[in-house]
């Protein structure tokens, strides 16, 4: 079971203010702070605001006593710790591996019996539980009936076969992928050019972090280019094949400066934060979850680089003046939508790009 740091919104701000575009979701939070139940489950795809949400809901339901009592100053603390993941009574617990395992799902059961030290509550928020696998019918029991002082935040992608008894459990909150039109608006308003916030916004397909990354990225429009022009460079031959796949995966690992720079920033921030409330280290899982974003950013890289490919494609289709345009692009897209499942798969990357190559333009 491990905690990690995250970021903060102004003292005395709306704790929900920065959620964006999920008007739905926050209705739905704020009533929660007023009848709360002992679980909810937070569905969306990654981006989306789910952990930004939860903590700033752990906030106002550790702050709940001061703020019965009129204690505004431990009102604003207990939401500062919160949004910082710092609060005694607050537990993130993140995978330490592929899935959540029957051995970390046994800890968070010890954890939720356990009696708040702080406030009236303690909120264990449990991330990226689409991974649950087996591990779930150890963490039911606790989930459906806690004591009375714990409150479960469940975080996942989806609801998966595996996760459909607990999220019977749970109150679940549905989040969407962000409008493009509501990233880019926000990092314009973060001081972004907005013909780079909208570039940004369209790569990043609804992930505000992954848009953040991309606009302090000056390589995008480069490597959108590069994507874009490889049907018109395939020639039916296996050395062209493997020239173009080399140079899109170069181009991809270029990519991760601007990735790394925020990593670092993050290492840094945590450093600072557990200095200043004295805090144990957990800088090994801030490196652990650094390294599934790296791991999601790369994947989202190529799903954005086959999106172009298809979109070249549909373009073909629709060229009139090609007579071959249709049979062409109506391939085209059956190979890059098995490409695409392929990549959700971790399959090899370079063998997966020359075999989609191969398929888009074969020997003749």
């Amino acid at each position: 079971m491990t905690t990690t740091g995250g970021t903060g919104t102004a003292a005395g701000a709306d704790p929900f203010a920065e959620v964006l575009g999920q008007d739905e979701a926050i209705v739905q939070l704020r009533a929660a702070v007023g009848r709360t139940v002992h679980a909810y489950l937070l569905v969306g795809p990654p981006g989306a605001g789910k952990r930004r949400a939860a903590l700033a809901l752990a906030g106002e339901l550790l702050a709940a006593g001061a703020l019965g009592s009129g204690d505004t100053v431990g009102v604003e603390r207990h939401r500062r710790l919160a949004r910082a993941e710092a609060h005694p009574d607050l537990t993130v617990v993140e995978r330490e591996g592929p899935f959540i395992t029957r051995d970390q799902a046994r800890e968070i059961v010890v954890r939720s019996v356990r009696s708040p030290l702080e406030a009236t509550c303690q909120v264990l928020v449990l991330t990226e539980f689409h991974l649950v696998v087996d591990a779930a019918p150890v963490l039911l029991k606790a989930i459906e009936e806690p004591p009375p002082a714990t409150i479960f935040l469940i975080l996942a992608d989806e609801i998966t076969p595996e996760l459909v008894t607990i999220a019977s459990r749970c109150v679940v909150i549905r989040f969407r992928a962000l409008d493009p039109a509501v990233v880019a608006a926000e990092l314009v308003d973060e001081g972004v050019d907005p013909t780079v916030a909208g570039a940004a916004a369209r790569a990043a397909g609804g992930d505000l972090r992954r848009a953040r990354i991309l606009a302090a990225d000056p390589g995008l429009g480069t490597r959108a280019a590069l994507w874009a022009s490889v049907p018109e460079r395939l020639d039916g031959t296996g050395a062209t094949v493997v020239a173009v796949v080399g140079e899109l995966l170069a181009a991809l690992d270029e990519a991760f400066t601007p990735v790394d720079e925020r990593h670092r920033s993050e290492s840094a921030e945590l450093a600072e934060r557990e200095q200043r409330f004295g805090l144990r280290s957990t800088a090994k899982a801030l490196e652990e979850r650094q390294r599934r974003e790296r791991r999601r950013f790369r994947s989202g890289e190529l799903q954005f680089g086959l999106a172009l490919l298809a979109r070249a494609y549909r373009d073909r289709l629709t060229d009139r003046v090609r007579a071959d345009a249709g049979a062409a692009g109506l391939g085209a897209f059956d190979a890059l939508q098995q490409a695409s499942e392929s990549i959700e798969r971790n399959a090899n990357e370079r063998l997966l790009l020359e075999r989609l190559l191969l398929r888009l333009h074969p020997p003749s």
